[in-house]
């Protein structure tokens, strides 16, 4: 279409694939072409002809259509004569202009939304890239916050051993050492997942376990650094159950309880824990200098310092609270903190409480209790291997579990009419004799008994698609080597809460 008047090479303008337009010197609109008015198919009777540019584009952007006009400034500094139109259909425009020799501007729209959406996706990767460096500069700065605590233990540990009078002394020291050792692994195992956590790749492993076994470890990784300060280090006891990443919790505790001994020069430091309805809530309290209200929040932040002249002696690199509240973050568990001037801090993380049943940690407390459970059970066992089998035929005993084994893998009809009494359990291995399948001998086992019973496979092989395979058959799967505490949870859900056998896998 064009204004009265106006001579232009019409057939051409018009076949063009692009939307083009013909402006005047002082951007009025002359002509356009039909790719044109399609573009901007907004105007009731049509798009006017004489209409300036800045009410075109204000009646485009009032209907709906543009959403917006990106004018990028040129190389002189000057507005770009070639500005982004980004219309609500997700497509982007590139406006092209070129003026005549009588003033005149000839606008072509032409379509960069393949290109803009390749140049985005390389930005992002480009970010990505830049975070993930980030994640492993703060990776490097927390593995040197978090194994500096258990190698000043393990230092003083070394020196008590050496200095030992006795061969009691020695094996208490070189007992707190292996734990110290244990914790360093640990810790190593957990920031690798804390320098995924920018990366969103970090999965904590949710178990049910007794707070003892992260209380125990915590008086052994800080009381003789708490005993170096002449502070008293108490922990009251606890045996409840939680449900949370034992790791991760106690990376974030022993964060709590080192930063209460750095910065408290009297008194004491008491971890403890109280239920509050479904959570326990656990406590690392201190009789240090406090922290103002005004900054009960920005601590959390990396890097963060309440004074830029604290004693550098004592001084951490700000690194340990944010990681808590991340990875508090990451496990949904709430932190609290109470603190007053002069007073001291009250640092709490709230966890949910956990069936002591459903533990996969080894205590004493539930071990002693397993004979009450399991008593007057019978265990068929199949396993190949006579150490082994003599092994887990021990435990089970001790579980209070009558355990009975097949006398012939090669006659199964003759062995299981040779049983004393029916089994409620199978225990197999996968693969026996090298030739025979733990779960082919189940089932025919279970076809001849009158009852069939739940079994359990164990095996060595990892490979992903085996174990799919087994658990697909209908049988849960430990890996060799096979723990107490895994036996005991997989047996327990097994013959008595076999509903929560799939959490487990």
């Amino acid at each position: 279409m064009t204004a009265a008047g106006q001579s232009l090479p019409e057939q051409a303008f018009a076949g063009l694939q692009l939307p083009l337009s013909y402006w005047s010197a002082d951007l009025r609109l002359l002509a356009f072409n039909p790719a044109f008015s399609a573009c901007f198919d907004c105007f009731k009777g049509g798009i006017p002809l004489g209409i300036t540019r800045a009410k075109f584009i204000d009646e485009v952007e009032r209907a709906g259509l543009l959403v917006q006009v990106e004018a990028a400034p040129s190389d002189d500094g000057q507005t770009d004569v070639q500005p982004k139109l980004y219309f609500s259909d997700g497509s982007v425009y590139q406006l092209q202009s070129w003026q005549g020799p009588d003033g005149n501007w000839t606008a072509l729209c032409v379509d960069i939304t393949a290109a803009h959406r390749n140049e985005r996706a390389l930005r992002k990767a480009k970010d990505a890239a830049t975070a993930a460096d980030q994640s492993k500069s703060r990776f490097l700065r927390a593995a040197n916050h978090d194994l500096r605590q258990p190698l000043a233990a393990l230092k003083i540990l070394i020196y008590s051993c050496i200095a030992a009078q006795t061969d009691d002394d020695r094996q208490q020291s070189l007992h707190a050492m292996e734990v110290s050792v244990a914790i360093m692994e640990d810790l190593l195992g957990a920031l690798l997942n804390i320098g995924q956590l920018d990366a969103g790749k970090i999965r904590p492993s949710i178990q049910t376990f007794q707070i003892s076994t992260v209380l125990d470890r915590l008086k052994v990784q800080f009381d003789y650094q708490a005993r170096e300060k002449g502070l008293k280090f108490h922990i009251v006891p606890s045996t409840e159950a939680v449900t949370s990443d034992r790791i991760l919790l106690e990376r974030i505790i022993s964060n709590f309880v080192s930063n209460a001994i750095r910065y408290t020069d009297v008194g004491r430091v008491v971890v403890g824990c109280r239920r509050v309805g479904g959570h326990l809530r656990i406590h690392v309290i201190d009789t240090g200098p406090g922290i103002p209200e005004e900054f009960h929040q920005e601590i959390f932040e990396e890097f963060f310092r309440i004074s830029k002249h604290q004693d550098k002696r004592r001084h951490s690199l700000g690194l340990g609270l944010n990681i808590s509240q991340r990875l508090a973050n990451i496990l949904g568990h709430p932190i609290t903190l109470k603190s007053m001037v002069d007073r001291g801090s009250n640092f709490a993380i709230e966890v949910p409480l956990g069936n002591i049943w459903h533990s996969t940690i080894g205590e004493p407390e539930i071990n002693e209790q397993i004979g009450g459970e399991f008593a007057g059970l019978a265990c068929l066992l199949i396993e190949d291997d006579p150490h082994v089998r003599a092994a887990l035929s021990s435990l089970l005993q001790r579980w209070g579990i009558s355990v009975d084994t097949l006398a012939n893998l090669n006659d199964i009809p003759a062995s299981v009419a040779a049983l004393e009494r029916q089994p409620d359990i199978i225990v197999t291995d996968y693969r026996l004799n090298r030739e025979l399948l733990g779960t082919e001998i189940v089932n025919e086992v279970n076809e001849i008994l009158e009852k069939p019973c739940p079994a359990l496979v164990i095996t060595a092989d990892t490979a992903p698609q085996l174990i799919e395979s087994i658990r697909n058959q209908g049988y849960p799967v430990l890996i060799k080597p096979v723990g107490p505490p895994g036996l005991r949870v997989m047996m327990h859900n097994l013959l008595f809460e076999p509903e929560a056998i799939a959490e487990l896998q």
